[in-house]
C-alpha cells in the first residue's frame, strides 16, 4: 500500500524506473496512457514489427507529437521522449533499460524475449500469456537463477486472481476455487473468425469502423483464452484443474459461495483448490442475473463455527450452509493496472504473480474434423481451441500444447473435440520454443 509513496521518491530522487514496452496493441497502448501520469515511471522505448503503428498508438492515447522523435534510447531517457524500434532484442539490451514488459502475444516469441531478459539482467513482465502457459514454469525458474524478476501483468485476470488467492491465504482461509468470468456457451468453441462477431452483436459497420482483430476477439469466445489464463492461475497458486478441464458454470455473483463449493456439499467442484471460469450465459442463451463476465473471484470456507459466525454477523453472502463465502472484483482494467506490476517488480522486487510449478497446461483441440496435411492456425483461428487440463496428464497422453499448434501440418486425421497429440504434426525439433517446452516437460513431469 505504499507504491505511490516509492514512486514519488523515486520521482525526487530522479531515478525513475526505466520501462520498455514490446508490442504496441491494446494493452500496450491502455498502459502507455498512464505512464506519464506515473510519477517514478518512464517509458523509455517501444518496440513493435510496425514502429509507425506504435507511434500512432501514443498519438492515439494522448502522447505530444515532440516526445516521439527520440534518436536513442539514451536520448529518450534524457529528454523524456520514446525511442521506436522493431527490434525488441536490442531493446532489452539496452543499458537504458531496466523493465521489460512483453505485450507481444505471440508465444514462441515470448521465450526468446525472457531469455535475453535472462541474458542481459532486465527484469520481465509478461503480459504475453500465451508464453506463460507454454513455458512459464521453467521460464521463471530461469528468471531466479538469472536474478531477474518474472512477473505476471496486473490489470490482466490471472494476476488479479492471484492477488485475491494470497490474501485469501494471507488471512487464514483455504480456497475452494479462483477464477474469473466471460462469455461461455459450448457452441463457442467451434467458432471461427468468420462467425466470431454475431456472438459479440457486432455489425459488419461496426467491425469496419474499428480496430478488431477477429483472430483475437475468437480466442476470448472459443475458451481458449479463460483455458490459457486458468493454467498461469493454477501454475502460479496451485490450484489445480479439474481432471476434465474447465466446466464454464453459468453463476451469478450472488450464487458463487453456493456452485463453487465442493461437490460433497453441494456444489460442482471436483476438489477443493480448483480454477474454475464461470459463464455471463444461461446454457439456453439468456443472461445470468448480476454476471461477473469482466470480473475475477474466489471462493473459499470458514470452516469453523466462529468464523461462521463472523460471516453471518458481517452480512456475507454465503451458501445455504453458511460455511462457504467469496469475494469478487466486478472489473478488470487490463492496462491501465499495469504499472502496478511495474512499480512491484521495480521497487520491491517482487512480482504480481507467477508460476511456482507446472499444475496446469493448455492443449490443441480440433474444432472440427481435421484432415492429415491441414495446416493449424493457433488460437483463435480455424482449426482449434486451447482446453485446460493437468499437466501430468497433457505429458502423460502426449498433447500438443496450444502455443506450437500455429503454422504446423498435420500428419494424422484429428477428429473433432480430440486433442492433437505430437505425433500428429510435423514440428521444427531444432526451434526455440519446443526445445525449451521439451525441456520443461523433462523438467517438471
Amino acid at each position: 500500500m505504499n507504491l505511490h509513496r516509492l514512486l514519488k521518491q523515486r520521482e525526487a530522487d530522479h531515478k525513475p524506473l526505466r520501462v520498455a514496452l514490446l508490442g504496441a496493441g491494446k494493452f500496450g497502448a491502455m498502459f502507455m496512457s498512464q505512464a506519464p501520469r506515473t510519477p517514478g515511471m518512464r517509458l523509455v522505448a517501444v518496440a513493435d514489427l510496425a514502429p509507425d503503428r506504435a507511434r500512432a498508438a501514443l498519438t492515439r492515447v494522448g502522447w505530444p507529437a515532440s516526445a516521439l522523435n527520440a534518436s536513442s534510447t539514451n536520448d529518450a531517457l534524457k529528454n523524456g521522449k520514446v525511442f521506436f524500434s522493431d527490434d525488441p532484442l536490442a531493446i532489452i539490451a539496452s543499458p537504458d533499460v531496466d523493465i521489460v514488459i512483453d505485450a507481444t502475444g505471440q508465444a514462441a516469441a515470448g521465450i526468446t524475449h525472457v531469455l535475453a531478459c535472462c541474458e542481459y539482467g532486465k527484469h520481465i513482465i509478461m503480459v504475453n500469456v500465451e508464453a506463460d502457459a507454454l513455458a512459464g514454469p521453467l521460464l521463471a525458474r530461469r528468471a531466479r537463477e538469472a536474478g531477474i524478476v518474472y512477473s505476471l501483468a496486473y490489470g490482466d485476470q490471472p494476476a488479479l486472481i492471484c492477488e485475491m488467492v494470497d490474501w485469501a491465504r494471507a488471512s487464514g482461509f483455504e480456497v475452494m476455487a479462483a477464477g474469473k468470468g466471460t462469455k461461455y456457451l459450448p457452441e463457442f468453441h467451434t467458432s471461427t473468425p468468420d462467425t466470431v462477431w454475431p456472438y459479440y452483436g457486432f455489425t459488419a459497420e461496426m467491425v469496419a469502423a474499428g480496430d478488431f482483430n477477429a483472430q483475437m476477439f475468437n480466442s476470448f469466445l472459443d475458451g481458449t483464452k479463460s483455458a490459457i489464463e486458468m493454467a498461469a492461475v493454477s501454475n502460479a497458486t496451485g490450484l489445480l484443474p479439474s481432471p476434465s478441464g474447465l466446466h464454464f458454470p453459468p453463476c451469478g455473483v450472488d450464487d458463487l459461495a453456493r456452485v463453487l463449493r465442493p461437490r460433497e456439499d453441494g456444489g460442482i467442484l471436483h476438489h477443493r483448490g480448483q480454477v474454475e471460469v464461470i459463464s455471463s450465459l444461461e446454457r439456453d442463451g439468456r443472461p445470468v442475473f448480476r454476471d461477473l463476465r469482466w470480473g475475477v473471484y474466489v471462493t473459499l470456507a470458514a470452516d469453523s463455527d466462529y468464523v461462521r459466525r463472523c460471516f453471518q454477523e458481517y452480512g456475507l453472502v454465503t451458501d445455504p450452509s453458511g460455511n462457504y463465502t467469496a469475494m469478487y472484483k466486478p472489473y478488470h482494467l487490463i492496462g491501465l493496472e499495469l504499472g502496478i506490476s511495474v512499480a512491484s517488480v521495480g521497487l520491491r522486487r517482487e512480482p504480481t504473480g507467477a508460476p511456482a510449478g507446472w499444475h496446469g497446461d493448455v492443449v490443441a483441440t480440433a474444432k472440427r474434423d481435421l484432415q492429415a496435411g491441414q495446416i493449424l492456425d493457433g488460437e483463435g483461428g480455424y482449426t482449434v481451441f486451447g482446453r485446460l487440463m493437468p499437466a501430468p496428464d497433457s505429458v502423460e497422453e502426449g498433447y500438443l500444447p496450444l502455443g506450437l499448434s500455429h503454422g504446423v501440418k498435420l500428419k494424422n486425421p484429428v477428429r473433432q473435440s480430440q486433442a492433437i497429440r505430437w505425433r500428429d504434426v510435423e514440428y521444427d525439433e531444432t526451434s526455440t520454443a519446443v526445445q525449451f517446452r521439451r525441456e520443461m516437460e523433462q523438467t517438471f513431469a
